[in-house]
């Protein structure tokens, strides 16, 4: 479990247990999914996203990849919007979270700490 504080209160956040690498690994094996139910190969999707074939069978086997390729990818499949949406409505567990985001919605800088 990890201890955020905000200002003088304290929160405590369940982050799931998934690790980057199990998302990533997850991430992969969708995309390459995606491409297959379309009959897609590595060269034309390639074609389509500016992506390079290396670096498309990299991610699909090793599950590393840039961001800025894995959107392109994603666009390419036609997940632009949907990609768009991942983060665009903030997410809480508590009332006293949906509070702190509602109190710094129009914050331009952070002032909190975070500690393990």
């Amino acid at each position: 479990m990890v201890e955020i504080e905000y200002n003088s209160s304290n929160l405590l956040y369940q982050f799931e247990s998934e690790s980057t690498e199990d998302i990533m690994r997850l991430l992969a094996e969708q995309l390459k999914a995606r491409r297959l139910e379309r009959g897609l190969s590595r060269e034309a999707l390639s074609m389509m996203s500016g992506v390079p074939v290396a670096t498309i069978a990299k991610f699909e086997q090793k599950a590393t990849l840039s961001l800025r390729q894995y959107v392109a990818i994603a666009k390419a499949l036609g997940y632009g919007q949907p990609l768009q949406a991942v983060m665009a409505e903030p997410i809480y567990r508590t009332m006293a979270e949906l509070e702190i985001i509602q109190n710094n919605k129009d914050r331009k800088h952070g002032r909190n700490t975070f500690r393990k």
